[in-house]
């Protein structure tokens, strides 16, 4: 069963950068866990982003979550500050 999950980052402005580069390393990853970034949001300044990201399983995404090459880039995303949020979601059907 697919699962949805949002990931909200909150960054300090002098964190931007090194957040940035935290994505543009790990993102690429998504794929081979299965995975897909569906949406990719980020507020004027790059204080705020929001991920849709999407998963053949909660084990995929687990396995994505524990990939020992993302954890290698880990020190960019401690070096950003950013306090990050991940929830789980699903659609909400229309009236």
């Amino acid at each position: 069963m697919s699962v949805t999950y949002v990931l909200v980052a909150r960054i300090p402005r002098a964190g931007v950068e090194a957040f940035q580069r935290y994505e543009a390393a790990v993102l690429p990853l998504l794929a081979e866990h299965g995975g897909r970034l569906a949406r990719r949001l980020r507020g004027d300044d790059g204080a705020v982003e929001v991920h849709l990201v999407e998963f053949p399983s909660a084990g995929a995404f687990d396995g994505y979550r524990a990939d020992p090459r993302r954890a290698e880039h880990a020190a960019l995303l401690e070096a950003s500050g950013a306090r990050t949020e991940v929830l789980a979601v699903e659609d909400v059907p229309t009236a």
